[in-house]
């Protein structure tokens, strides 16, 4: 049905474009549905803290399904009396139509690479002969499913480059099934390993490592806690029953464990981490016979990764006792700090990434969160500075040691992804596909600003609008941030951002505490007790966007998912007189709760957890579940989540939506949008393209915007 309006709009939208111009009085906000309080106390240290929609937190019951229907009948009711939301959805669908493409790789003879044609529900992955060779379809996961929400990755190759492993996941869940193909004759072979999470598939002889899970209980597969990963060993032809189990510890339920084998075979490396934040390092050697894994980084305080063996020395990137992070080359036999020899030092940027390819070593590094990358030996001699095309982000700098080429992609805000093949020896780069999105860089601008937050710490923010924008604080301004777990937001080119920019519209992006665009020490003034600090840095940024003009508290959205769901859930309830709309989206929003499912437990090193005196505290402080107040007016709100997120359950988003309308006073809307067959994020173009559209239209509708279409 909705297909059928889509079509009449595009046939007759010189029709409507005229009307388009005069916005109808705001509906008033629906009537809620009903949702029942359970009489749930919990007593944390002598605080008794209420929880009566702790019967939310089980998905499979039938009373929180009929409870999401009636949500959505509300929230897509309302959606469809916005008078413009299909010429929305048309424009969204018109700037998203394009090809996109993702960098080629090699294996052996092949390159393989992604392609979306536009609109598919999911890019294809293509195989071709040299880079000369005739492309064609090695995996197609459009035909996995009927609604086009199967996704497919590469995991790993053989060796001898005659089989890839790869993952399937499905409706946006985090459960991986390794499956291999014969590259060759494209054949499918019949292994299958399921119940994977967060691994790679680390080829060694005739199979790999992985980690994997024990099967769930029956229910529970989206919302369980996932215990005790284990390290496996999957031979090519044998049933996931017979794996030879490789490494597990019966103490330490809550441990990840990654495997990873060095690209000749000689080494074996295991990874160690008690959550998103540090990790150990331990090594065998795959020449001898039943030896141990043996340390070469104890503790969990620092981060630290493998980049690659130089006969029997291990380069590894690290930010033990620099927080700008280092790249060390460590010889196994002394792994003591004392032995560490440091081929690329510290430096005052943000060491972001160091991969080696073709010999040489790349470091990629972050100067106010633009990128710039050097090529260096491997004794870390500068060979040379890598020229981009501007300030923006650039990756994909890695590859294997007789590479000749490599490509990485280059975007910015106003610059739509392009992939550049770049030439290890001579440095030659040349652009190898452009995006040809219908877009005019020459009419926007970028640019960077500084502003003071609470403490007066000077925080970095992007801003990207239309050239002769009238700073009259009248322009509806999309305020987003993440703010947490090291991630540095960098530049990069968004073609829906378009429907913002074309209509007069503001995008900012701060570049908060937490993250990791100035390193270890940043992103440490922004987790566990420091974690306000994060919050006070993007109202920080709504202040200094209405004082400067740019935009008002009446055109002002602020959006953020998962942690940045939590970034939104906490500003609304601290200063809700600020901002007109809200888009948390799969939000972390019980802060005494998120560490009892499923992999909610790694972000205690972030957080802290409630089941810790002093942490409780600082949790409960600033929980955006518990921080609503009655009687008090909130933001317009669409909270967003989906019935396949394993991440950040949507128990998180029910319990905060059924809290916000139980509370909240005034005309702005509160509702929930729950996406089906959808995880921690859209899990299909079709379904991305939906939510994208209906947030502007929401965002356009109550600002009062007189869109353009």
């Amino acid at each position: 049905m909705r297909k059928k309006t889509l079509v009449l709009f595009i046939l007759l939208s010189f029709v409507f474009l005229p009307a388009c111009q005069q916005q109808k009085e705001i509906q008033p906000a629906p009537t809620y549905p009903v949702t029942q309080k359970g009489a749930q106390v919990d007593d944390y240290f002598g605080t008794e803290v209420a929880d009566p929609y702790r019967w939310m937190e089980d998905d499979t019951a039938e009373e929180v399904k009929n409870w999401v229907e009636e949500q959505n009948k509300v929230t897509f009711g309302y959606l469809e009396n916005i008078p413009f939301r299909e010429r929305i959805l048309q424009r969204v669908t018109e700037v998203y139509n394009y090809p996109r493409y993702k960098s080629p790789f090699r294996a052996g003879e092949y390159y393989f690479y992604y392609k979306n044609d536009g609109l598919q529900n999911q890019s294809v992955l293509y195989i071709q002969k040299g880079l000369d060779g005739e492309p064609e379809v090695f995996i197609d996961p459009n035909k996995l499913s009927p609604d086009g929400t199967v996704r497919i990755s590469i995991s790993g190759f053989s060796k001898d480059n005659r089989y890839v492993a790869f993952s399937r996941s499905e409706a946006g869940s985090d459960w991986r099934e390794f499956r291999v193909m014969e590259i060759e004759s494209k054949r499918e072979l019949s292994d299958s390993l399921r119940w994977l999470k967060f691994s790679g598939a680390a080829w060694h002889g005739n199979g790999f490592y992985y980690s994997g899970y024990d099967k769930p209980e029956k229910g529970q597969e989206l919302t369980a806690a996932n215990k005790f990963q284990k390290i496996f060993y999957h031979k090519l032809g044998d049933s996931q029953e017979k794996d030879k189990l490789i490494y597990e510890d019966k103490q330490h339920p809550f441990l990840y464990k990654w495997a990873e084998v060095t690209e000749g075979e000689e080494y074996l490396f295991l990874s160690l981490s008690e959550g998103t934040h540090g990790n150990e390092l331990y090594y065998k050697d795959l020449s001898v016979k039943n030896m141990k894994f043996q340390p070469l980084v104890k503790g969990f305080e620092y981060n630290c990764y493998i980049i690659d063996n130089v006969g029997d020395k291990f380069l590894i990137y690290t930010n033990t006792e620099a927080p700008n992070s280092k790249v060390i080359l460590m010889d196994p036999k002394k792994p003591g700090k004392e032995n560490w020899k440091t081929i690329i030092p510290e430096k005052p940027d943000v060491l972001r990434s160091a991969y080696t390819a073709g010999g040489q070593l790349f470091c990629s590094y972050l100067k106010d969160a633009n990128v710039k990358v050097y090529q260096h030996d491997l004794d870390g001699k500068l060979v040379k500075e890598i020229e981009l095309p501007g300030l923006g982000n650039a990756y994909g700098f890695y590859g294997k040691r007789d590479d000749k080429i490599l490509f990485y992609i280059f975007t910015s805000f106003t610059s739509p992804s392009t992939i550049y093949k770049y030439d290890i020896s001579s440095g030659k780069t040349e652009v190898f596909r452009k995006s040809q999105v219908k877009f005019n860089p020459e009419d926007y601008v970028s640019k960077q600003v500084f502003y003071p937050s609470k403490d007066d710490t000077k925080i970095p923010m992007f801003i990207v609008h239309k050239k002769g924008l009238k700073l009259n604080g009248n322009n509806p301004t999309y305020l987003t941030a993440y703010g947490g777990f090291n991630i540095s937001r960098l530049p990069s080119f968004s073609s829906t951002l378009i429907v913002l920019l074309e209509n007069g519209g503001v995008y900012a992006l701060p570049n908060l505490r937490g993250g990791g665009e100035y390193g270890e020490k940043w992103h440490r003034a922004g987790m566990l007790h420091n974690k306000q600090n994060v919050f006070d840095d993007f109202i920080a940024a709504a202040e200094y966007l209405i004082r400067e003009k740019y935009t008002s508290k009446d055109k002002l959205a602020i959006a953020g998912a998962s942690n940045g769901g939590l970034l939104v859930g906490a500003c609304m309830t601290q200063r809700p007189d600020l901002f007109k709309v809200a888009f948390p989206a799969v939000g972390v929003m019980d802060m005494l709760r998120y560490h009892k499912f499923t992999v909610g437990w790694g972000w205690v090193v972030e957080y802290g957890s409630s089941d810790e005196e002093e942490h409780f505290k600082n949790l409960y402080a600033y929980s955006p579940l518990h921080n609503i107040k009655e009687g008090l007016a909130y933001p317009a709100t669409l909270v967003t989540t989906a019935d396949h997120d394993d991440r950040v359950v949507p128990a998180h988003s029910f319990k905060f939506a059924a809290e916000l309308q139980a509370k909240h006073r005034g005309e702005n809307p509160v509702l929930i949008r729950i996406e089906t067959r959808s995880g921690h994020g859209a899990s299909s173009t079709t379904k991305r393209i939906e939510e994208i559209s209906d947030k502007w239209a929401f965002m356009f509708y109550i600002m009062g915007v007189k869109a353009k279409y």
